[in-house]
């Protein structure tokens, strides 16, 4: 599950508001998801008004919602999970496609199958929290089974790549899509790429853009952008941290030294570079931080922002830098 959203730092978007069928750079905003959403397009010499982006928009939303939604009771996903016999529509196809794609590419770091383990943990879609040695076992023994799914790695941003598609299937070709992961592609409002601000990965800081770490500028073909963290989602008992990010092959809570991992994916080939994103920046947060450097480096398509605790001292590792920041 990703908790970090990512604040998008460009000047004011200008919507036309004229009759004319050049309506410029427009923003549409709603709720979604249990957040906020921004999509940002330049609707030139396409045929759409901003009324039929926000319709468009919010009914992929809804469709995503009836599929895959964990908190919907009557969500496809919610049915399953319930051992509920359901006939499977694109949206739930396609993530289990890409959940086993990740579970493959990641050796079980990212396994949208462990849905018990999150549970357990409370995590998932139950409010259980510091399961006994006995009820973990139990759990992964339940992953293996298949019999529940949680797709909280990657349906955010899957869900980015899916209102990118139907854009760029209407013409549009600069675009910002803020779900708390982002996809970009193109240039703002100025003519100059996107930038966004990825924020300190710092405990109680539950505010996106009010405290940043750094400034990313985004490469102007398509990308998706995510951050995955320890900061906002976690509990405390007995003095003991317990952070959101779970390994599935241990099924306990990560305690290394990486903060927050952002990456971004930006394969001109793909149609998924926000769900890649989202997923390998959860993998980042599994591993640790040399394991994830590693990752990245070998990887053509990925950059990162890699923010992690030494010695008491907060610092940054950028793949497109190689070097440290403070």
């Amino acid at each position: 599950m990703k908790i970090l959203h990512l604040s998008a730092l460009c000047l004011t978007v200008l919507t036309l508001l004229s009759c004319a069928p050049d309506y410029s750079y427009i923003k549409i905003s709603g709720f979604a998801q249990g957040g906020p959403y921004t999509v940002k397009a330049d609707l030139r010499g396409t045929s759409l008004t901003p009324e039929s982006v926000k319709v468009s928009i919010d009914s992929i939303f809804n469709s995503i919602d009836l599929s895959v939604s964990g908190y919907n009771k009557s969500s496809l996903l919610t049915r399953f999970n319930a051992g509920e016999k359901v006939d499977a529509d694109s949206v739930f196809c396609s993530l289990l496609r890409l959940g086993d794609r990740y579970l493959g590419e990641t050796s079980g770091a990212v396994d949208v199958w462990a849905a018990p383990l999150f549970d357990v943990w409370g995590f998932g879609f139950t409010p259980d929290s510091l399961p006994s040695r006995d009820l973990i076992e139990a759990a992964k023994v339940q992953s293996l089974l298949r019999k529940k799914v949680n797709f909280n790695a990657i349906a955010q941003g899957y869900s980015c790549d899916l209102i990118a598609s139907w854009l760029h299937s209407k013409g549009v070709r600069n675009m910002l899509v803020d779900v708390g992961e982002i996809y970009g592609c193109g240039v703002n409002p100025e003519g100059r790429r996107w930038t966004i601000g990825i924020d300190s990965p710092v405990d109680g800081n539950n505010t996106p853009g009010a405290s940043l770490q750094c400034i990313y500028e985004l490469p102007e073909g398509p990308c998706g952008i995510v951050t995955s963290g320890n900061y906002r989602k976690f509990y405390v008992k007995d003095g003991r941290k317990y952070a959101h990010t779970l390994d599935p092959r241990t099924g306990y809570p990560v305690t290394h030294n990486l903060l927050s991992a952002t990456i971004i994916s930006s394969n001109p080939k793909s149609l998924t570079n926000a769900a890649d994103a989202d997923a390998y920046a959860t993998y980042c947060m599994v591993v640790g931080l040399d394991q994830a450097k590693d990752f990245v480096k070998s990887a053509p398509y990925l950059e990162a922002v890699l923010i992690y605790d030494e010695d008491g001292q907060m610092k940054v590792w950028r793949s497109d830098q190689g070097d440290n920041l403070q």
